[in-house]
């Protein structure tokens, strides 16, 4: 089958391979649950996850999730904070940092107020996001590519806007716009939906591309996460647009407790024989 239907399908059943792990996939991460934790962070580096069973000005008493009791002094304490997870096996896993985006599209989560997130997409296109309130953030860039004169560089802009933040859903609408000295700009509005938790999701969205030229285009993404580790995660991002024509990619997340970096193949539809190049994203979230 060659129709745009038979391509749609085609990208679903890999959303449901990657976003949703096999069988043998669970077994061997072992059970996965989502949990919201306290983590308490001391001078010497100590980290632990619990709860708080009393506090004073002077000191902390805090129950790690293994049952063990612990008494610090306050001034000993750098932060005390919930944190959202996963549990498997019985030990706590930290979140994805990176979770406002796929490999490039945008989710439905939005960074919190204050947050930062610096990042570079195959290597020659920074970005930078900031969130302004708990809904809405905004951001930029411009290619790392040399020879344009000062005033002559074009650049982008990202505003996006949380209208929903449910326990499992979220909902947002955003804007890529490119700026182009030479008049030749153009970008993409669009509005994205995220269900799921930190150990398996689902990302839909459409867009609106236009141009200065007046060329106007719809296009629909379809993406996928699932944790496969403590620090790894399956993920897939797939876009499909008028004539059928689209692109299909697949790769994994690795991630630490601020820096995630992506690897992944796309690979377009409709093009003239079998052709596949590589992703490749870093993210540090401040």
């Amino acid at each position: 089958m060659s129709s745009p239907i038979a391509r749609f399908l085609i990208i679903a059943a890999l959303i449901a391979a990657f976003a949703v792990p096999t069988e043998a996939a669970q077994q061997a991460a072992g059970s996965m649950e989502p949990i919201t934790l306290v983590e308490l962070v001391l001078k010497d580096g100590s980290r632990m996850f619990g709860s708080v069973e009393q506090e004073t000005d002077a000191e902390v008493t805090f129950k790690t999730h293994a049952g063990a009791s612990v008494t610090v002094r306050r001034t000993d304490v750098v932060s005390l904070r919930k944190v959202a997870g996963t549990m498997q096996n019985g030990e706590f896993l930290p979140p994805d940092p990176n979770t406002t985006r796929l490999f490039f599209a945008p989710t439905g989560r939005s960074l919190k107020q204050g947050q930062v997130y610096l990042g570079i997409f195959e290597f020659v296109m920074p970005f930078v996001q900031v969130g302004i309130t708990d809904r809405l953030s905004i951001g930029g860039g411009t290619p790392l590519v040399f020879g344009f004169d000062e005033w002559d560089r074009p650049f982008w802009v990202t505003p996006k806007y949380q209208v929903l933040d449910a326990r499992t859903t979220q909902v947002s609408i955003g804007v890529l716009q490119v700026f182009d000295p030479d008049g030749d700009g153009g970008g993409i509005a669009y509005g994205v939906v995220s269900r799921g938790t930190d150990v398996r999701s689902f990302t839909a969205g459409g867009g609106f591309a236009y141009g200065n030229d007046g060329g106007r285009a719809g296009v629909l993404m379809l993406g996928g996460e699932a944790r496969i580790s403590r620090s790894m995660k399956a993920v897939t991002e797939n876009y499909l647009w008028k004539g059928g024509n689209g692109v299909v990619t697949a790769g994994v997340r690795f991630f630490g407790e601020r820096l995630s970096a992506d690897l992944a193949l796309a690979v377009p539809i409709g093009a003239d024989g079998l052709i596949a190049f590589p992703l490749i994203n870093f993210v540090y979230v401040f």
